[in-house]
């Protein structure tokens, strides 16, 4: 079993940086291929970006690349997601997921296992 917990979450001014933190408890996440997804109210749960499990090929949706990195390390059993010139648009409930298994993509939500509580971001015009 997988606890996944995020962190760093706040308000932020448009043009700002934030990083969030999603720390692991239980199995060690080496294996797992991680992911970040956001949700806006009303909408639906996006992908935002993922790294395999071995940290050295990253993906990120149109809207955040060049803007946002996502690294992880195994050792200590953390994923994050440094936001950087974030724009209004982003603001949002930001979410970690790991991959136990390929499900065929990393894209998708359903493709994940176990999911954080989720943290609030929010940009200010």
């Amino acid at each position: 079993q997988v606890q996944l917990v995020e962190s760093g979450g706040g308000l932020v001014q448009a043009g700002g940086s934030l990083r969030l933190s999603c720390a692991a408890s239980g199995r060690t996440l080496a294996s797992y291929a991680m992911g970040w997804f956001r949700q806006a109210p009303g909408k639906e749960r996006d992908f935002v970006a993922a790294i395999s499990w071995s940290g050295d090929v990253t993906y990120y949706a149109d809207s955040v690349k060049h803007r946002f990195t996502i690294s992880r390390d195994n050792a200590k059993n953390t994923v994050s997601l440094q936001m950087n010139s974030l724009k209004p648009e982003d603001t949002a409930v930001y979410y970690c997921a790991a991959q136990s298994r390929y499900y065929g993509g990393l894209y998708n939500s359903n493709q994940y296992d176990y999911w954080g509580q989720g943290t609030q971001v929010t940009v200010s015009s």
